[in-house]
């Protein structure tokens, strides 16, 4: 049986059609994302008769209309919305909502004479030769007194080219847009699966895009369930953009919702900035106990996940289930609470953190585990730190991590997030773990790697000073972007040996170091810069860092994981010392994790 069927559309009709509701397009109070340029491109292959691309819709059983109405038979545009919308503004003159949540018009002029299509400009807008807004001539049924205004203003123009041109641009209108229309009795995975195969403009289509499509089908409450999320993570990374929201969409500020995200407007925490398909991910979790975006749609569409048929009375329940759950998300207080477990993990700029999966799933785990009344405060914080560092350090949200995420929700029901959490820690994390897999992991000259990552968030959280400092932690230089130096220098080891920076780089040879220190050490062996802090040590006159005794440069070492005979590494024993330190870097880890 066909998934789908082609076939064309003028745009006129089309319009008509998105208009009147038939096509439905998600109202979406996000900005327009093409610019200006785009819009004028469109049109100008229209006019040339050019191809423009697919749009694709989707019979979607049990959507409701604005308004409130049944949605039985009404099309979801799932793909395709930025060139609808860049029609609605050219062609039929509406506005767009710009990057500060402002209705605009986007304004394309012609010049009958060079055929061209242009962003109207002062310029343009007092020249004769162009007509500064093509929506006015779609949408005034008296042409031909625009085109006789036309040769008052340029009495030398070829009236037959000119007028020919006039007949070609109003013949947008009639110009055919391909359409492709999925089987209404396609399952909610398949349209998933044929929504994030497409590309549109070279970029690839997101499960997330989709779910957000669907829910926004969901009359005025949909709508606004969708602005929920869109505005709190634009407000998670823009918080200024809160007085635009309010401003320019007076109906959603009047909400319960935004209410619940007016926090944002003061935030200026950086660590979790969750974009929109973080935020479904989450919510999907905590509500439906599903990983994947596309089980999410499915609900919404009322399919029973058992029998597979669609009940339509499961939708509203299905919509109160992710309402509940994105409230609990954009919480304030558990969003802020969650943060201070990732902070006391020692992850305090997000820099440090490489997979948003990880925070993701953390989110949900702990929002999960505060709706268990048995579970005190101190167990949940142990217990949601402890999964996010060891998720980072085994990669288990990496890869299919959305089938990971429903067998890990599923034992965690099952079982209890600590009991699961210590089957995973003894399986995963055992001694072999510690000695052998980690150390081999720390091999890398990468230092955005999660194991080097960690072992600077252990330094944190365990207060450790910088390589040979007395005072200044690696948490003040972490907020403060200190320097990270080579243990080995690096043009000591090139003029040694070890030329490339594969070999000189290693993580292993790297410690977060005060910059007079970096500076003062230069490119001096080893032997050569801790003789000096000997003779700092014996003399008391301070020429690299302020450590005056044994037993503070004995310290220091250690909680840089740094062996106490660093004076004798030379280019001859190099390799050795990596060998030595990925193992003490990884012990270190170790005893920092026991210890969440």
């Amino acid at each position: 049986m066909a998934k789908y069927s082609v076939h064309q559309k003028p745009v006129d009709t089309l319009l008509a059609e998105v208009k009147s509701g038939q096509v439905a397009i998600p109202e979406l109070q996000r900005p327009f994302v093409w610019t200006s340029t785009k819009v004028r491109d469109l049109m100008d292959s229209l006019y040339k008769g050019y191809p423009v691309g697919y749009l694709i819709t989707w019979q979607s059983l049990g959507a409701a209309l604005k308004g409130g109405s049944a949605a039985a038979h009404q099309h979801i545009l799932i793909d395709g919305q930025q060139r609808i919308t860049a029609l609605r503004a050219a062609v039929a003159g509406l506005p767009v909502v710009d990057n500060r949540y402002r209705k605009q018009r986007i304004t394309i002029a012609f010049n009958p004479v060079s055929e061209s299509f242009e962003t109207v400009t002062p310029v343009i807008r007092s020249s004769s030769e162009w007509l500064p807004d093509i929506a006015e001539i779609f949408n005034t049924p008296a042409t031909f007194s625009l085109l006789s205004g036309y040769f008052e203003r340029n009495p030398e123009a070829d009236r037959g080219a000119v007028e020919a041109a006039f007949t070609r641009l109003l013949g947008i209108k009639n110009a055919q847009i391909g359409i492709i229309s999925l089987a209404e009795d396609l399952d909610v995975e398949t349209v998933a699966e044929i929504f994030i195969r497409i590309n549109s403009k070279g970029v690839p289509l997101s499960s997330a895009d989709f779910a957000m499509s669907k829910i926004a089908t969901y009359g005025e409450r949909g709508r606004n369930i969708r602005k929920l999320i869109d505005y709190f993570c634009h407000l998670s990374v823009a918080p200024h953009v809160y007085d635009d929201i309010i401003e320019n969409d007076a109906e959603f500020a009047a909400t319960e919702h935004m209410r619940k995200i007016a926090w944002l407007r003061d935030d200026s925490d950086d660590i979790y900035d969750p974009q929109y398909g973080d935020m479904i991910r989450v919510a999907s979790l905590l509500g439906f106990n599903r990983g994947k975006a596309s089980s999410l749609v499915s609900e919404l569409s009322g399919r029973d996940p058992e029998t597979r048929k669609v009940d339509e009375s499961r939708i509203p329940i299905a919509y109160d289930r992710l309402e509940g759950a994105l409230h609990q998300a954009v919480s304030k207080f558990a969003f802020e609470n969650f943060l201070m477990i990732v902070k006391s993990a020692g992850f305090i700029d997000p820099s440090m953190i490489g997979s948003m999966n990880a925070l993701n799933f953390a989110y949900a785990l702990y929002l999960r585990l505060r709706q268990d009344s048995s579970i005190a405060e101190g167990e949940r914080t142990r217990i949601v730190r402890r999964w996010f560092v060891m998720s980072l350090l085994t990669g288990r949200h990496s890869g299919s991590f959305e089938s990971t995420w429903e067998q890990d929700i599923r034992r965690i029901t099952a079982q209890g997030a600590a009991e699961y959490l210590r089957q995973i820690e003894e399986s995963e994390l055992e001694s072999g773990f510690w000695r052998t897999t980690l150390a081999a992991n720390l091999e890398t000259t990468s230092t955005r790697s999660p194991y080097f990552q960690t072992f600077i968030a252990a330094q944190v959280a365990r207060g450790a000073r910088g390589f040979l400092s007395k005072s200044i932690t690696v948490k003040a230089m972490q907020e403060h972007h200190g320097d990270i130096h080579h243990v080995v220098p690096k043009d000591y080891l090139a003029k040694n040996g070890f030329p490339d920076r594969s070999d000189y780089n290693q993580v292993a040879n790297f410690a977060i170091t005060e910059t007079p220190i970096n500076i003062r050490i230069s490119n001096r062996a080893p032997a050569d810069y801790l003789d000096e802090v000997h003779r700092q040590i014996e003399t008391g006159a301070l020429s690299l860092g302020e450590i005056t005794s044994p037993l503070e440069l004995e310290a220091n070492l250690a909680e840089n994981a740094l062996p106490s005979d660093l004076r004798d590494v030379t280019a001859e024993s190099y390799q050795a010392f990596l060998k030595g330190r990925r193992s003490l870097i990884a012990a270190y880890i170790q005893a920092y994790y026991d210890g969440l």
